[in-house]
């Protein structure tokens, strides 16, 4: 049975290929999707993708992850998150993200560190296995590399 992945994607990431071209790029958010699907398909990985403008709504996601089963057990392996600006503001996504104890790989499209000075902290990193950051669409395909990778069982534990 694949492991599965749960892609989870904040507010204004549904613009993407619309919104700022200059900083995220003309990919849209289909074709990341479709990018990541046959990626995953290669690593053996099931993946589910998921966007919402609603930060309730992403936590209930990581929530129910780990949680939301039959009987309350896990219903995915890890998370490949990109919270948009949540990333910045959410102490709720990072509780959610603590309370699941799921590995979570955190992805930017842009480089957040060449950006404004708010974007430079981070909610979500502190419960990550790690960022990709900067490397546009691409960086989803990097963190279901670096998912299943984290996933085998030679994989690193917490």
């Amino acid at each position: 049975m694949p492991k599965k992945i749960l892609v989870l994607n904040g507010p204004n990431i549904n613009l993407l290929g619309k919104r700022e071209p200059s900083i995220y790029g003309r990919e849209t958010l289909a074709s990341i999707e479709s990018a990541c699907r046959k990626r995953g398909t290669a690593l053996g990985l099931a993946v589910e993708f998921r966007q919402s403008n609603l930060e309730g709504e992403l936590v209930g996601w990581i929530q129910d992850a780990a949680y939301g089963g039959p009987k309350g057990k896990q219903t995915f392996d890890a998370i490949v998150l990109n919270a948009g600006a949540y990333t910045h503001t959410s102490i709720a996504i990072m509780d959610a993200l603590k309370a699941a104890a799921l590995p979570v790989i955190e992805v930017h499209l842009s480089n957040v560190h060449k950006r404004e000075k708010f974007r430079h902290r981070s909610y979500v990193s502190p419960v990550a296995e790690g960022v990709i950051s900067g490397f546009g669409g691409h960086g989803y395909e990097l963190a279901l590399e670096a998912a299943a990778r984290r996933l085998k069982p030679s994989g690193r534990r917490r």
